[in-house]
């Protein structure tokens, strides 16, 4: 039988897409059309898109379809179509196709047989119109795609070791400083991508041919982006391209990423080319230049023609994301070296001798220099790759090749043998540069410790070490010290601490070398001492955090804190503070406390800041990697909320801010003082939450006040219910039917956080609305209630009553916690449970003259003597109405602990009434007089005043009951 034929003579298009004979048919197409024309245009292109859905059928259902398609040498249609220049719309399909075939097909054979031929790298190396976006995006997705398929087996289909061809890899790293964002990330992951091919005659050819070219380039590109972020920085201070800075931030974070991800390959001649690069074109002659600048003499002619330079907060931002990012060690000792111990001979060739001691490989005697290469890269590659041999050998170091792609004149590179090599020999660091000095020569070993600096003992304390260190001859730390004074603000401070914090907890950077500046290390061993004139600095920055009207943020005060307990604290949990810093900060805890007491008030959003920012400071440890990746923080910090800034990493704006500053700088400085002693919390969260009840807790309820209830949710399901008003919770229960008088409970909430509102249709009916903690305060708004449901009771009485207990119930819950509160703070005069606000100086004054007038008295004595009993149903820490629910057990009330007040009480307390009034009138006046604003209180200084707080006045009279309880 023949097959069908159509009129033109081709097969007919067969009605199964997914078969070998519809491949025939697309194949008899391409056959009759390898001539590209306006005609056949939109054929060709439906054709290449069917291929590539049938090729990858066959490749999962039927291998006698891509037999076929290489039988047929199908691939070589394409690229006689992309050399007809037949436009974007036929070569976006083309790479289209192409990138679908190699992303989808899992058939290693098909893969092999794809790549076989070496038409792959024919695409790879056409010239196509990268002007199109288009194409440049379906072209670098489509080289991409294929660095995904490297591996030992198929890197040969690729790189050609014979005649030092590697396309794929070559014209790839063109585009390295591409416009497109995406097209940049593509290069980088396709060079990753090389670099994990274990192939050493392929990594040779990198290393040797093109290292040095895409690594001074890509040098050269990422200190140009930094100059324009640093300009940004400069122009923008009033936040208004805060948007283009965190662009510009976010690209140099990737650029180091990157960086960092190519030195932890460990592919040593490769780190060694690119650190070489990264010392000596961008951190030293850029970074490190820019740090020292305002330190520099006038007259210092040394650095002339290293005019490129960014801001010094540039400088200790881009400084910090290094030692945050990188931890390559001969990358980072040697930096961190420069900045504890260099001075600004490291500028020069005299500088550039001692850091080539510590460098990996053969290196050249030359000047840090930002400076531009000299010819393209695309120009620098060809020269490369067409070297002859011979003269391979003679110049694959990174040094030779650093100075030819420079464009620098040629420097000798230096032979010497192991022993000649001063740096091989038991000698001191002077002995080492004088005879480097004297010869001209360098030598180099990898991973060595970089210390400079005095020894330490064993056992020596901070306090010996006052005069041991010193800032002489230190410009770079000198002028990190100079940052963290706070001035005016903390802008540098900030960036100043996370420097010093990155260091020290850099894994690259030896113990020697932080030990050197009496910095402990987390990895060295563990010794009583650390670096006095940081922690006054440190201390400093604490001390100003706790005055009123402060210009040092949250988050710089919580770095200056953590690095204060890296510094005297050792892994063993033991504090090497001495007794003099120990009392520093003791007192700096006092002003804390002194300036909290002036914001200590009856209103409730005084308790709910002072719970969520609890809440907030019990979170896990800042990062500094995430706040140093927020680039808000590189302009002038602002007070307004309007500026989409965190509250931490801004100044606060209004009263109610400064109040949630206050808390937090407290809680910040109480927790550093705990663990600087040893001690664990014991007074904070102000809940126990073990002794809270649990939604499925089983209770006793037998003798408890019970209150039959039908609730109604936000989805009109009704439930019968039990209301129990505890201690600190609101508790719906559910009758535990295996056990008569127990009862389970099916929610749970806190009482402060209670909204009650009446029916006004219905007086038997209460809306309640139980709010999550801390969101009933001032972060109120879109979280959701825990409850808000509907409470029908039986009849109005049981409703009221009910209204009643839950609203006594809140009021007495905040008041207990405010009680608490006011301990924390070590507010003066007698705080009962029961008064909302701490009672005035003047006020406990008169009840002390009060008390003393009734001992005078025998009469008064006798009845004083009395105990008074307290009722069990308005007891201290029982809530209004009701005692308190527990868990296994019940607490039975007996009728003989109930009694009132005697009559000799109510008349002591109507006796010393009259001068309470006349006293708290005063109170009243003078706290109208003075207005709203807070007023610090003064803290004893030796002198052995007591300390003096001015609390908010009541809004309300205080009833004679109350001066009772007082």
């Amino acid at each position: 039988m023949f097959k069908p034929r159509n009129l033109f003579g081709g097969f007919m298009k067969p009605k199964n897409p997914h078969s070998l004979d519809h491949l025939k048919y697309l194949y008899s197409v391409l056959s009759k059309n390898q001539t590209v024309t306006d005609g056949n245009r939109s054929l060709l292109v439906e054709t290449l898109r069917s291929i590539a859905e049938i090729l990858i059928w066959g490749d999962q259902n039927d291998s006698s379809v891509f037999d076929f398609f290489l039988e047929r040498n199908m691939l070589s249609f394409f690229l006689k179509i992309m050399n007809q220049k037949c436009g974007s719309y036929v070569c976006v399909q083309l790479l289209q196709t192409l990138n679908i075939l190699f992303e989808n097909i899992r058939n290693e054979t098909s893969i092999y047989y794809l790549l076989s031929n070496n038409h792959v790298n024919a695409i790879i190396v056409h010239k196509f119109d990268f002007s199109d976006e288009e194409v440049m995006a379906y072209y670098i997705s489509f080289l991409k795609t294929l660095s995904f398929r490297l591996n030992k087996h198929t890197i040969h289909f690729f790189y050609n070791e014979h005649t030092n061809d590697f396309p794929l890899y070559t014209e790839a790293i063109k585009f390295f400083n591409h416009s497109e964002s995406m097209v940049r990330i593509a290069v980088r992951t396709l060079t990753l991508n090389v670099y994990r091919t274990e192939e050493e005659s392929m990594l040779k050819f990198v290393i040797d041919k093109t290292a040095v070219p895409y690594f001074s380039n890509l040098v050269w590109f990422i200190g140009n982006h930094i100059l324009d972020m640093d300009a940004c920085v400069r122009e923008d201070t009033d936040h208004r391209s805060l948007g283009r800075l965190k662009d510009l931030a976010a690209e140099h974070l990737d650029h180091l990423h990157y960086l960092n991800d190519i030195l932890c390959l460990h592919i040593e001649p490769l780190n060694a080319v690119l650190t070489d690069h990264l010392l000596k074109r961008l951190l030293i002659p850029l970074y490190i230049f820019s740090l020292g600048r305002r330190s520099q003499k006038d007259g210092n002619k040394k650095s002339e023609d290293m005019k490129p330079h960014v801001s010094r907060i540039s400088a200790l931002f881009l400084l910090c994301q290094i030692f945050l990012i990188v931890t390559h060690k001969p990358l980072v000792r040697v930096l961190a070296w420069i900045i504890f111990c260099g001075n600004t001979d490291i500028f020069t060739e005299k500088g550039a001798a001692k850091v080539s001691l510590y460098s990996q490989g053969k290196s050249v005697l030359m000047k840090p220099r930002f400076a531009a290469p000299h010819v393209t890269l695309e120009k620098s590659l060809k020269e490369e790759i067409e070297r002859e041999e011979a003269d391979d050998d003679e110049s694959a170091t990174s040094g030779s090749l650093y100075e030819d792609s420079l464009g620098l004149p040629d420097l000798p590179v230096p032979t010497m043998t192991w022993q000649e090599n001063p740096h091989n020999l038991s000698i001191t660091d002077e002995e080492k540069e004088k005879r480097l000095q004297e010869s001209g020569q360098i030598g180099g070993s990898a991973g060595e410790n970089v210390s400079e600096g005095p020894e330490i003992a064993d056992g020596q304390t901070g306090g010996d070490t006052r005069q041991d260190f010193s800032l002489e001859n230190r410009p770079f730390l000198e002028g990190i010290f100079q940052v963290m004074s706070c001035e005016e603000n903390d802008y540098m401070a900030l960036f100043g601490l996370c420097l010093l914090y990155a260091i020290q907890q850099n894994a690259g950077i030896g113990s020697e070398l932080l030990e050197g500046v009496f910095i402990p290390s987390p990895q060295g061993e563990s010794k009583g001492f650390y670096n006095v004139k940081l922690m006054e600095k440190l201390l400093h920055i604490l001390l100003a955090s706790c005055q009123y009207g402060s210009k040092i943020r949250l988050i710089t005060l919580e770095i200056a804190t953590m690095l204060i307990k890296s510094l005297v604290i050792n892994p063993e949990g033991r504090s090497f503070l001495s007794d003099t810093h120990f009392a520093q900060i003791e007192g700096i805890r006092e002003e804390s406390t002194l300036l909290l007491r002036n914001y200590y008030k009856s209103e409730e959003i005084f308790l709910d800041m002072f719970e969520d920012e609890y809440r907030a400071v019990i979170q896990p440890p800042t990062r500094i990697d995430y706040v140093m990746s927020d680039a808000c923080l590189l302009l002038p910090p602002t007070g307004t909320p309007l500026s989409g800034i965190d509250f931490t990493k801004r100044l606060p704006c209004g009263e109610v801010e400064r109040a949630r500053r206050s808390i937090r700088t407290f809680f910040f400085l109480r927790r550093l003082s705990l663990q600087v002693q040893g001690l664990r919390e014991d007074k904070l969260p102000l809940s126990n939450t073990d002794s809270l009840i649990q939604v499925q807790d089983v209770l006793d309820l037998n003798n408890s006040d019970l209150v039959a209830v039908n609730v109604t949710n936000r989805d009109n399901t009704k439930q019968r219910r039990y209301l129990v008003v505890d201690v600190y919770q609101i508790i719906l229960v559910e009758p535990d039917f295996s056990r008569l008088g127990w009862g389970v409970a099916t929610f749970a909430g806190f009482l402060q956080d209670l909204d009650v509102l009446t029916d006004k249709d219905d007086s038997r009916c209460l809306h309640v609305t139980v709010h999550r903690p801390g969101g009933s305060g001032i972060s109120a708004g879109s979280r959701l209630p825990l409850l808000s449901a509907s409470f029908t009771f039986d009849d109005h009485i049981r409703c009221m009553a009910a209204r009643q207990r839950l609203t006594k119930g809140r009021t007495k819950a905040r008041q207990r916690k405010m009680h608490q509160i006011a301990q924390l703070l070590e507010l003066p005069g007698n705080v009962g449970p029961s008064c909302p606000s701490p009672p005035s100086l003047n006020l406990h004054s008169l009840r002390k003259e009060a008390a003393a007038q009734r001992v005078n008295e025998p009469s008064r004595t006798r009845s004083s003597s009395r105990p008074r009993k307290s009722s069990s149903r308005e007891g201290p820490g029982l809530g209004p109405g009701l005692g308190a629910v527990p868990r296994e057990t019940s607490r039975r009330s007996h009728p003989s602990r109930r009694s009132s007040s005697s009559a000799t009480s109510c008349r002591e307390s109507n006796c010393h009434h009259e001068k309470e009034s006349v006293a708290l009138t005063e109170y009243r006046t003078s706290t109208t007089n003075r207005g709203n604003a807070p007023t610090q209180a003064s803290s004893p200084r030796g002198d052995g005043s007591p300390h003096s707080t001015l609390l908010s006045t009541p809004k309300k009279p205080i009833s004679g009951q109350e001066h009772t309880n007082l």
